[in-house]
């Protein structure tokens, strides 16, 4: 089996879903669907030097397709999402729906976005962030934003809802609560990410 990313550059944020679009498009031989940049060759150049058993099919100066195997997926995956960024690309993983853009990015650098189907993104876009809650599942069983050595927040599914979780490392506090909906984990997410903390003032709390 493999895994599959695409990367293209997009003068704007786009959702998942116009993502999806382009490389339907792309995959029925529509190259007129996204236009050149230089950063596709470089992004190509780069990657085949660092991993040169990926395969990259098209020759292309507006977009590069990846095929990676399964059991790699997770390593290259990651230094895919961070090649992108530096060469202005969008990256799109369709097996979990999801598109990295450039911006806008969270309050903290370094922040790293965690999957349980095991997905590391550093500095991902805010869209990323809440899309990457909406895809929890029995296969993918958490979801958590971390600032090392400072803070994070993270939530898993339960039977009727969602736990969340928020810990403060420099206090040594880490609090719990549940939440019926995946908007209130998504909206504590995205706020977590841009600096803000009014989700633990609309929730009843536990310490743990």
């Amino acid at each position: 089996m493999s895994f599959e990313l695409a990367v293209w550059h997009e003068p704007e944020p786009i959702t998942a879903e116009r993502a999806a679009e382009v490389l339907r498009a792309l995959r029925e031989g529509d190259a007129q669907a996204v236009r050149p940049h230089p950063g596709v060759a470089e992004f190509t150049v780069a990657f085949a030097t660092a991993f040169p058993e990926v395969v990259i099919p098209e020759d292309s100066q507006a977009y590069a397709l990846l095929t990676v195997d399964l059991e790699r997926s997770d390593e290259v995956a990651g230094e895919a999402f961070a090649l992108a960024r530096e060469c202005g690309l969008v990256c799109y993983d369709p097996q979990r729906g999801l598109v990295h853009n450039l911006a806008p990015l969270g309050a903290y650098p370094g922040m790293q976005l965690r999957t349980g189907d095991g997905m590391i993104v550093v500095d991902p876009d805010l869209r990323l962030v809440g899309d990457a809650v909406a895809t929890m599942s029995p296969r993918n069983p958490f979801t958590a934003l971390v600032v090392f050595g400072e803070h994070f927040v993270q939530s898993s599914p339960e039977i009727t809802g969602y736990e969340l979780e928020y810990k403060d490392s420099v206090r040594d506090v880490m609090v719990r609560t549940h939440v019926p909906e995946i908007g209130a984990v998504r909206e504590a997410f995205v706020e977590y990410a841009e600096g803000g903390r009014s989700f633990l003032e609309r929730h009843d709390w536990r310490r743990v």
